[in-house]
Parts: C-alpha cells; sequence; structure tokens
C-alpha cells in the first residue's frame, strides 16, 4: 500500500503546485488589469494564457517567476510613463520617448548660420560650410533600495504586498524624477539671460516675502528675453505659496478656485503650479546648491519659471530585479527593485527659465 500512497501524495501535491501556480498568475493578472483599466476577469484569464503561452522557453522552475516579472515590468513602464505626463507641471514638458535609443538621445547641434549680403556687388560670393553634428545626450539612470517581500507576507495577505511595492516605487521613482528635472531646468546662478531674482517684500523670520511685485519682475525678465506669451510656466515652493496667500488677495482666489494637480491658476502671463520639491540655493552667493547636497539652515529653496516649449522629458528603459525566496533557504524573501532610466533638460541654455529666491534680511 505505501506505493499506491507515495503516488497518491505525489499527485496531490502536483495539483496543489498546478493550483496555487493557476491562482498566482490570476491573481497577477487580475492585479495588472485592474491597473490599467481593465476587467479583473480578463487579467485573470490573460495571466494564465501567458504562462502557458512562455512555458516552453522558460527555464526549468522559472516560468512563474517569469510571468510575474514581465506583468510587473510591463506595469511598471505604463504607470511611469502615464504618470510624466499628468503630473502637474512636469505634464507641460514635451516628451521625447520616441527619440531615445538605448537609454540615448541623439540632437543635432546647429553649426551656425550663413552670412546675409545686401546689395552684393562682389564675386565669387564667398562660401561659408554650416556644420553641424550630432550630439548624444545619455539618459540619467534611477535606481530605488531594494525591498524585501517574504514569503510569510504574501501567503499572508495574497498579492497585494506586490502591488503595493510596485506602487511606492514607481511613485519614488517619479517623485525624485521631478525633483531632479526640476532642478536641472532651474538656473545654476543669476545670469544676464538666466536670471535669479530675488524677493523684496516685508522681512519675516530673517527673509523677505515673495511679492505681486516680485511676479511682475520676473514677468518683465521673460518678456525681456523674448519668450513667447503661451506656455510660460512658474512652480512656486511653498514658502512662496505661503508668503503670496498672505499678502495676494488675487491670489488668494485663485488658490481656493482651481487646485487640481498642484495647479493654481493663471497670473501675469503664467501658468503656476505648487511643488515642495524645487531646488535650494545659497542666499549669499545666489548659486544653485548641487543635486543631492543637504540645504544648510541658511539656505533658501526657489520658485522655478521656464517655457515648456524649450524643455524636453524621455522615459527610457525599464528594469524589474528580482531574486526569489527560493534562493534565500535563511531569511525566505524575496528582493525587489526597480531601475529606471529618463531625463528631463533644457533645449537652450539661455532665454527660457529664471528662479527666485528669497532675500536675507540685511
Amino acid at each position: 500500500m505505501k506505493p499506491k500512497n507515495n503516488l497518491f501524495k505525489k499527485v496531490l501535491g502536483l495539483v496543489s503546485c498546478m493550483l496555487m501556480a493557476v491562482a498566482f498568475n490570476a491573481a497577477a493578472g487580475a492585479t495588472a488589469a485592474v491597473a490599467i483599466g481593465c476587467a479583473p476577469e480578463a487579467g485573470a484569464i490573460a495571466g494564465n494564457v501567458l504562462a502557458l503561452a512562455l512555458q516552453g522557453a522558460a527555464p526549468a522552475g522559472a516560468l512563474r517567476a517569469g510571468v510575474l516579472k514581465e506583468i510587473w515590468t510591463g506595469e511598471q513602464i505604463k504607470q511611469f510613463r502615464t504618470a510624466l505626463e499628468s503630473w502637474g507641471w512636469l505634464a507641460r514638458i514635451r516628451s521625447y520617448n520616441q527619440h531615445v535609443n538605448n537609454d540615448v538621445i541623439h540632437f543635432v547641434a546647429i553649426g551656425g548660420d550663413p552670412k546675409v549680403l545686401v546689395n552684393n556687388t562682389t564675386y565669387p560670393i564667398p562660401i561659408t560650410a554650416l556644420e553641424d553634428a550630432d550630439k548624444p545626450v545619455s539618459l540619467d539612470k534611477f535606481t530605488t533600495e531594494v525591498t524585501p517581500v517574504t514569503d510569510d507576507e504574501l501567503h499572508a495577505i495574497s498579492y497585494d504586498k506586490m502591488a503595493s511595492v510596485q506602487e511606492r516605487h514607481r511613485d519614488a521613482l517619479v517623485e525624485t524624477f521631478g525633483q531632479h528635472a526640476i532642478h536641472a531646468i532651474a538656473p545654476a546662478e543669476n545670469m544676464a539671460d538666466i536670471p535669479v531674482l530675488r524677493t523684496t517684500g516685508d522681512v519675516v523670520e530673517g527673509r523677505k516675502l515673495m511679492t505681486s511685485a516680485d511676479l511682475l519682475s520676473l514677468k518683465r525678465s521673460f518678456d525681456k528675453m523674448g519668450i513667447p506669451k503661451q506656455d510660460r510656466v512658474l512652480v512656486l515652493c511653498s514658502d512662496h505659496v505661503n508668503d503670496l496667500l498672505q499678502t495676494e488677495q488675487r491670489f488668494k482666489e485663485h488658490y481656493n478656485i482651481n487646485q487640481t494637480e498642484g495647479k493654481i491658476g493663471r497670473l501675469y502671463g503664467f501658468d503656476i503650479y505648487e511643488y515642495d520639491g524645487t531646488p535650494y540655493y545659497n542666499a549669499t552667493t545666489g548659486k544653485k546648491l548641487a543635486w543631492g547636497a543637504v540645504p544648510a539652515a541658511t539656505d533658501v529653496q526657489s520658485s522655478v519659471a521656464f517655457y515648456a516649449g524649450r524643455m524636453m522629458k524621455a522615459a527610457g528603459s525599464t528594469k524589474f530585479y528580482w531574486s526569489k525566496a527560493e534562493t534565500d533557504p535563511q531569511n525566505h524573501r524575496n528582493l525587489v527593485n526597480f531601475e529606471q532610466y529618463g531625463i528631463c533638460l533644457p533645449l537652450s541654455d539661455t532665454k527660457c527659465r529664471a528662479a527666485i529666491i528669497s532675500d536675507k534680511a540685511a
């Protein structure tokens, strides 16, 4: 009777594994389907169809992991790019995704313009070559720290844990991308065609408040640089938003009426947004802090203005890294993280951006 019992146990174990695999693929597929607006039933079916289709190509023991990895990688790509196209001020910047090749964008550096002769009487006319050049720009790489997900967690709370991990990694990537983008757009220091203005209001807690006069000065700067009137964007930090709420009734009215996706309204020719991730400047020198530098107590946060028509952003490849719990016999934990390539930059060095920082009291 023992051989029959052993056979029965093997069959039972095989059936249990098959049922777990079907449930796993169904849950993963349903979660992905809901995230993209499809019926969960369709996602559950698709997850198992995909598993069946890939079964012949997958290495032994890796089939279910591979299916999950493909599902989460595809979902991360979609959600990251969707966020960039709908996330407040960042959505105003044109996407260059279609020009990305192996996480590099190739721009053409224009060599110059021909000289124009008026009422020329001298021949032969001089020949001037216009030497254009390829300018490759590599995308920045953003990597999340690794998150552990134990088998006990997955068993206890089903697959919502993986959905939660994926969502938090995506949100962290988008937020860091936004901070890096506005840092790249902000001027390094005050220059004639890339101004860093200072606030001029009353002194409160050691700094001068932002006023409507400062917004008007910013408009004058853009007018002087010949920046088109459309698509002027101003991203205000919280300090400056609070200053204007305190002193400007018109700003307060706009703030209370229209506050979606961080957008406040349109004033002085700017579409105004609120964002807490704008870069810091040294209050004395007026120079922007390097990316990643920790602000000192004497540094001040900026508000950043730009012309959207001379900015670009692009999202490149996405990688989902996952080590299975089966390879960690001591901890029985999966390790998960994402790597995302992307970039946001001004297309022109000058005459397309500016910043305002709080001036310190004398």
